[in-house]
């Protein structure tokens, strides 16, 4: 079974340049030999490309080294070495590359083309490139450039239009379930979901893409729990849906625990488009618990739902919409 990898640290580097060659024209018929040594090819190039049908970084975690191809030496008759085969290397929608230290280096989330990493090493001189009035049998060719070698981590962050947030067994799984065609694992037992989940709702002639992660528990942004190191995959969703459990106890103090921890993670995630969906509204005594959310949260968008019996799933579709068109984000 594959597993979700959202991370990689891998070593690339670009090809060596081609040595330029010390040759000379030596044919019988040929009066006025001299220096015919070609020029070295140019080393290959480490090029990023950009993949949709890629949802992980799966293909990167058993091959950790790439490099392009060395640049041929050059040979006599002035024949100039080939080119080093480039090395391209595909990569998700939504990754970033780092340096060791953890600075950026580049973010396919913004620019999703062709990213042009390192430059091969350019080629060597052959000894043409020498011959003068005072020299007119150099034997003096260059040798080539080197390429560059660098260790670098590939990050995913899943590109979705809302991301579910929610404390385990909220019912975020089953929603998913029942707007897109994604089928993640449910089960009547928390931490059912240990990756995150994508699914594409099709509603009134649009596709919206929603992320679920794991859920999510008081101390995640300490470490506890999974959801923590699952955050990052909503930093750039456009809008947050916080999937709120009527069945718990807790549920009128969730939402402030769900926004504590996405604070303590990054403060920008509470300044995005939001709805407060609360869940299992058939089950006793919900539809109480239900007004009592919206008595203290009157400043947000909130809205019950029941997967089970269906209530409330079609105006969700509306909402969702109204998140991904343009709608100004509730003040946080």
């Amino acid at each position: 079974m594959n597993r979700f990898t959202d991370e990689a640290l891998i070593e690339v580097s670009s090809g060596n340049g081609g040595n330029g060659c010390i040759a000379f024209r030596r044919e019988k018929f040929v009066p006025h030999g001299g220096p015919s040594g070609g020029d070295g090819g140019r080393g290959g190039d480490v090029i990023f490309t950009v993949r949709s049908n890629l949802r992980t970084l799966s293909h990167l975690r058993y091959q950790h080294k790439f490099k392009a191809e060395n640049g041929r030496d050059g040979e006599g008759s002035e024949c100039f070495g080939r080119n080093g085969a480039d090395c391209i290397i595909p990569v998700p929608p939504g990754a970033v590359l780092k340096d060791e230290a953890g600075t950026l280096i580049h973010d396919f989330g913004k620019n999703s083309e062709n990213f042009l990493f390192l430059r091969g090493g350019n080629g060597g001189w052959g000894n043409v490139h020498f011959k003068s009035s005072v020299q007119q049998a150099p034997r003096k060719a260059l040798p080539g450039q080197p390429g560059t070698l660098m260790k670098i981590l590939v990050e995913l962050q899943i590109m979705a239009d809302i991301g579910f947030v929610g404390l385990p067994n909220a019912g975020k799984s089953s929603l998913l379930d029942r707007l897109t065609n994604a089928r993640p694992k449910i089960a009547p037992y928390p931490f059912t979901t240990k990756i995150p989940n994508l699914g594409v709702l099709h509603y009134d002639s649009h596709d919206v893409i929603l992320a679920d992660i794991p859920g999510i528990i008081e101390g995640a942004s300490n470490g506890a729990g999974l959801g923590i190191r699952f955050l990052k995959h909503i930093a750039r969703t456009s809008a947050l849906a916080f999937l709120i459990d009527l069945s718990d106890d807790g549920c009128l103090t969730t939402f402030d625990v769900l926004q504590h921890e996405l604070a303590g993670f990054s403060p920008e995630l509470l300044k995005k488009k939001r709805i407060v969906i609360a869940t299992k509204l058939d089950l006793d005594g919900a539809s109480e618990r239900l007004d009592e959310l919206k008595q203290k949260y009157q400043q947000e968008t909130v809205m019950g739902i029941s997967v089970f019996s269906g209530a409330g799933i079609s105006e969700i579709g509306t909402e969702f919409l109204k998140l991904t068109r343009g709608t100004p984000p509730k003040a946080a």
